[in-house]
C-alpha cells in the first residue's frame, strides 16, 4: 500500500474502534502521549468541549464517553473526501463524518407480516463534523499523535 492509503488507514481503524467501542484497539492507534482535542463549531467560532491525553486515556472515552448502543442497536462512523498531506514521517488528514445510529427491529414471535421485506429498523444520522488528526510514522507504523474532532452540533458529556 501507499503512505496516503496506510493514513486512511488509520482513520479507518479509528472510526471502527468508535463503533465497536474498543478501548484497546482506539488506543493502538495513538502514540502514547497522544491528545485529543474536541471543539463544537458555530458559524466557525470554535469552543472547546474537551480534551484527552495519552493513549490509554483515549482508548478508555470510547468505552467511558460514548453511549452504550442500545438493544438491537449499532453506529456506525463514515468519513469521507479525505484531504491528506504527507511530508516525510509526519501525515495529516483533514475528512468530513457523518455518524449513523442504526436500529433494527425486533422480530415478532411469529415471524415477520406477510409482505414485508427487507432491511427492518432505523438509520439515523446523528453526529457530522470533521476529523483533522495529525499522524506521526514511528518504526514503519502510522500513529496519531494529535487529533482534532470538529463537531457540527453542541454534545453533551457524561458527568459534564
Amino acid at each position: 500500500m501507499s503512505d496516503r492509503s496506510d493514513v486512511i488507514e488509520v482513520l479507518a481503524r479509528y472510526v471502527r474502534a468508535a463503533d465497536h467501542r474498543d478501548p484497546k484497539a482506539m488506543a493502538d492507534i495513538f502514540l502514547p502521549d497522544a491528545t485529543v482535542e474536541i471543539f463544537y463549531s458555530n458559524r466557525s467560532a470554535q469552543t472547546k468541549l474537551g480534551e484527552l491525553s495519552g493513549a490509554e486515556t483515549i482508548g478508555n472515552a470510547v468505552r467511558d464517553m460514548m453511549a452504550p448502543h442500545p438493544e438491537r442497536g449499532w453506529s456506525h462512523h463514515t468519513t469521507f473526501d479525505h484531504i491528506v498531506t504527507i511530508n516525510g514521517d509526519e501525515a495529516a488528514i483533514d475528512a468530513q463524518f457523518i455518524v449513523y445510529n442504526t436500529v433494527g427491529l425486533e422480530r415478532p414471535i411469529g415471524g415477520w407480516p406477510a409482505g414485508v421485506s427487507g432491511a427492518q429498523g432505523t438509520i439515523t444520522p446523528i453526529e457530522s463534523g470533521y476529523y483533522r488528526p495529525r499522524l506521526r510514522r514511528v518504526n514503519g507504523s502510522w500513529r496519531i499523535a494529535r487529533h482534532v474532532i470538529v463537531h457540527d452540533l453542541p454534545m453533551a458529556f457524561p458527568g459534564a
